[in-house]
């Protein structure tokens, strides 16, 4: 089962914005690696460079954008396209709007494997009753995008998916980063609660592969090519 992460940052600004000593993309592109998303797709202009600087040296794709009269549904779709070009039986997407910086990757895991269980609902982290980002959509239902107006925002977009018939359905996995933007600190979040009960419904154990590495350590893998304006920029190894 292969889930991709689209991380939609609207201007470059918002992508490098600090997220407690990281750039916004790769605290959030970290997690999801850590947390089992593939491929990592960062949809953002990035005139000067700082993005793609930003993100060297871990496993992401950075893709220009569609056009901005498009709306944030362009870019969820020009995220879509790139991930499937990438690979080619991936299951779904998590979209990730840049200023959810704060999630766990404990929740991408509870997600994806919320997803293997039951493909068929669109998925929302919960916190505290509260629904929140990254959304799963499942890849069988990505065409629902076309329908949704340019002139909505993401939430809105998730709106009318929804009423288009897909199931909905919230999962509460306890982690207020799923809510709580980079406008609260990381360091004022309330403690990380962690879901009552396995997302998938089944025991397994919590955060193994990660439990030793380091919140703000670099991760291995490939670097990020040179920008090529107008075109994804390919995944190299170093």
């Amino acid at each position: 089962m292969t889930v991709a992460a689209i991380i939609l940052a609207a201007r470059p600004d918002w992508a490098v914005a600090d997220a407690d000593g990281l750039p916004a993309v790769r605290r959030i592109a970290d997690a999801a690696w850590s947390g089992g998303a593939t491929p990592i797709v960062v949809v953002s202009f990035d005139p000067e460079g700082s993005v793609a600087a930003a993100l060297t040296g871990s496993p992401v794709t950075l893709a220009e954008p569609a056009p901005t009269e498009g709306g944030p549904v362009a870019q969820i779709r020009r995220g879509v396209e790139v991930a499937r070009g990438l690979v080619d039986d991936v299951d779904g997407i998590l979209i990730w709007p840049s200023r959810l910086t704060w999630v766990d990757p404990e929740t991408i895991t509870s997600i994806i494997e919320a997803h293997g269980v039951e493909p068929e609902p669109m998925l929302r982290p919960a916190w505290r009753g509260e629904a929140g980002w990254p959304v799963l959509l499942p890849i069988g239902h990505v065409g629902a995008l076309a329908d949704v107006g340019a002139d909505r925002m993401p939430d809105e977009v998730l709106g009318d998916v929804s009423t288009a018939g897909i199931p909905v359905r919230s999962i509460e996995l306890g982690d207020p980063g799923a809510v709580l933007d980079r406008t609260v600190a990381r360091a004022d979040l309330p403690p990380y609660e962690g879901p009552p009960t396995p997302a998938a419904g089944h025991v397994h154990e919590w955060g193994a592969p990660i439990a030793d590495q380091p919140d703000d350590g670099p991760l291995e893998g490939p670097s990020l090519a040179p920008y090529a304006p107008a075109a994804a920029s390919e995944v190299v190894p170093e």
